[in-house]
């Protein structure tokens, strides 16, 4: 395992696996610049190296991400990176897999990060909330319209418009959470989710990803039309005979993400 840190940001790698922990346990780790511009760094990192597969985004002791410091936007700052908006993710998510796991509060921007990811695992005591509305503002780092794709209509309208959090357990009912687990375990359970995902071929995870999140808008007309532009690098891929001759010869397939 490597682990780089900053003021505000833990990063560490095991395996193929890159886990971002937000470090701000005194503030309930409220997002900050810093903070921001670490986990965009992260992020372009995960995409870049080949010898990372998926990513973890959580926080530490016990709260996922409170939202923006407050108090540093009253002084003027906005924890924004250029072309990658609110915490360095929400307008760029990564092209790999991310997954949030969530302990404790996922409070507005920190709500909007979770919905940036691609799979939630969740602490049985975990809250989602865009409480917004209640400081005069409004969920614009993506909760706005994310929110009612993920959520049923409704719900994400009362979300939105009284500001009140949803539990853990109701988020998963609505689907917008893969896993619930025991408070303290979601790193943990999200890791072994991670690993099922590292143990497939790159190039397959990544055009499924970006498929499935493309195609969102399209007709099923359109989107056989279209997914060849995704698929076919994919079936032509080193990898993909790779998978054909370890399952014929009933060994692990040896992954070269090409």
């Amino acid at each position: 395992m490597t682990a780089t840190a900053t003021d505000d940001v833990l990063v560490e790698v095991d395996s193929g696996i890159l886990t971002i922990t937000i470090n701000r346990p005194e503030q309930r780790n409220a997002m900050t610049l810093a903070a921001a511009t670490a986990i965009g760094e992260a992020l372009t990192r995960l995409d870049d190296d080949p010898e990372l597969s998926v990513a973890i985004l959580t926080g530490s002791a016990g709260t996922f991400c409170a939202g923006m410091d407050l108090k540093r936007f009253r002084l003027g700052e906005r924890p924004v990176v250029e072309g990658r908006g609110f915490g360095g993710l929400v307008e760029a998510p990564p092209a790999k897999p991310l997954i949030a796991a969530v302990e404790g509060w996922a409070l507005g921007g920190g709500f909007e990060m979770v919905l940036a990811c691609d799979l939630v695992v969740a602490g049985s005591g975990a809250k989602f909330g865009l409480p917004e509305v209640k400081r005069g503002l409004a969920a614009r780092a993506g909760g706005i319209f994310r929110a009612p794709r993920v959520l049923p209509r409704a719900i994400a309208l009362e979300m939105l418009l009284t500001g009140e959090p949803i539990t853990a357990l109701d988020a998963k009912a609505h689907g917008l959470v893969n896993r619930v687990v025991e408070d303290g375990t979601a790193v943990a359970a999200a890791t072994t989710l991670a690993r099922a995902i590292s143990a497939n071929a790159p190039l397959a995870v990544r055009a499924s990803k970006a498929l499935a999140l493309d195609a969102r808008t399209w007709t099923d007309k359109e989107s056989f039309e279209r997914q060849a532009t995704y698929t076919d690098p994919v079936f032509a891929s080193a990898d993909a005979a790779e998978g054909a001759a370890a399952f014929a010869e009933r060994r692990a397939p040896r992954w070269q993400g090409r």
